[in-house]
């Protein structure tokens, strides 16, 4: 039985409500209606390979890249430069990822509302990895990295927006689940990429350059995005414009609860993975115990934390569309995620890595899939899918800014990676115990 076959059946998703009547007078039904019809498999595949181009040039520069570049300018402030860079990069993402979502949401190309975006962004993105690789010094790295972050983040956020604007709400998790397995098998390439240069991240660097490029080519050409007629577009004003990045919490309650905890599950999940390759280095002491270097080490962590979240995110998506429940299979990956970050804490050995690589990868496969669908159902509006899903995204995003912060001290003066993972664990189990206050979805 497939996911579209579900509606009408005991314990299915609701059926989506009738197209917005705005949107049908003003000639833009297709725009903006809500859609009902279930999308293609080549369709899917081009949403797919822009999230796997997208995380390998965002995960094999923050897993082994920068550090290595890190280590390259000064070896003794390498936690520092990378902090630095990541957290610069982690902040200009906040305001890239809503910005470019609202700009996708008004553009009336005749190509669509979010094709130009995501190639505009994959061009920003390229061309700042190629500089990278030649960076003279921290200044210009950060700077670069900066640029990265921009682009890739404003084509994510494009991208993003086209699920709820093409795909049925009784197919979302299943199409939530096989973009989660394209960022996925994204961040496995770039760790593939980062161990196969041997070193070498300025090559590093130019490959995940032309892996950004390759994986958004099928979306750019089979995207079918329907564009927005102008008299639907709304009238621009500078200080309207900033101030339709706030959704009121009061307003729209599930969306803020969702925001929230998408953030604190983050928050612990950066914080695990943040200082991966030195904690391998300092405290597993990979080299020296089992004649692995640390690069491999993070390769192969990245493998196995990817098979299991290519499973269960196409499992857990599958299953939470025919369940026709989001919030349990939510609630359940996050303690899964926290029980990962504490396994890392207390067995800080290649066999504890490796059983935490695992039980993250069950956790948080699912959570990427089920979390996804449910923040679709609680968007407030369809013209400003992308800019709401940009907001969301912020809490993808600020965990990069916030985990850095909380992680340095806790790893330089506050009982190491023990403590660190502890309070990862912690924070992520807040995320879980937030979802609860979701009303609108089941």
């Amino acid at each position: 039985m497939s996911p579209s076959d579900l509606t009408g059946l005991p314990g299915s998703l609701p059926e989506r409500p009738a197209p917005d009547r705005a949107a049908s007078a003003a000639g833009t039904t297709t725009a903006l209606a809500e859609p009902v019809e279930r999308v293609r498999a080549l369709w899917i595949t081009g949403v797919v390979l822009v999230n796997l181009g997208i995380n390998a040039a965002f995960f094999g520069p923050i897993q082994v890249l920068l550090g290595q570049q890190a280590i390259h300018f000064d070896e003794g402030q390498k936690e520092a430069i990378l902090a630095l860079v990541t957290g610069c990069g982690a902040a200009v993402s906040l305001v890239a990822n809503p910005l470019f979502g609202a700009f996708s949401d008004r553009t009336v190309s005749r190509y669509g509302r979010r094709v130009p975006w995501v190639l505009v962004g994959a061009v920003l993105g390229a061309a700042a990895l190629v500089g990278l690789a030649g960076a003279p010094n921290v200044a210009v790295m950060t700077i670069l990295w900066c640029l990265v972050q921009a682009g890739c983040n404003g084509a994510y956020a494009a991208v993003t927006a086209a699920i709820p604007d093409r795909v049925p709400v009784p197919q979302r998790g299943t199409v939530g689940g096989l973009a989660a397995m394209g960022q996925t098998v994204g961040i496995l390439l770039g760790a593939v990429i980062a161990a196969v240069v041997a070193g070498n991240f300025a090559a590093g660097y130019l490959v995940c350059a032309a892996a950004l490029i390759a994986g958004v080519v099928l979306y750019l050409f089979r995207s079918d995005d329907a564009p927005l007629a102008p008299a639907a577009r709304p009238p621009f004003s500078l200080a309207g414009f900033a101030k339709g990045f706030w959704v009121s919490p009061v307003k729209y309650p599930d969306f803020a609860w969702a925001w929230l905890t998408r953030l604190l599950v983050n928050i612990g999940n950066h914080m695990v993975t943040l200082y991966l390759l030195f904690f391998l280095k300092d405290a597993v002491h990979l080299e020296e115990t089992q004649g692995i270097a640390p690069e491999f080490g993070v390769l192969i962590l990245t493998g196995l934390y990817a098979v299991m979240v290519i499973i269960t995110s196409v499992v857990g998506g599958a299953l939470s569309d025919r369940m026709g429940k989001r919030k349990p299979l939510v609630i359940a990956s996050s303690v899964v995620i926290a029980a990962a970050s504490l396994i890392l804490g207390f067995a800080p050995t290649w066999a504890g890595a490796i059983t935490g690589a695992v039980v993250l990868g069950v956790g948080f496969g699912a959570y990427l899939a089920v979390d996804f669908a449910l923040i679709t159902q609680v968007l407030p509006t369809a013209l400003d899918r992308g800019r709401d899903l940009g907001v969301i995204n912020v809490a993808n995003s600020l965990p990069q800014v916030i985990a850095p912060l909380i992680a340095f001290p806790f790893v330089t003066y506050w009982g190491g990676y023990v403590s660190l993972y502890v309070a990862a664990a912690v924070i992520g189990l807040l995320g879980a115990v937030f979802v609860v206050k979701i009303k609108s979805v089941a």
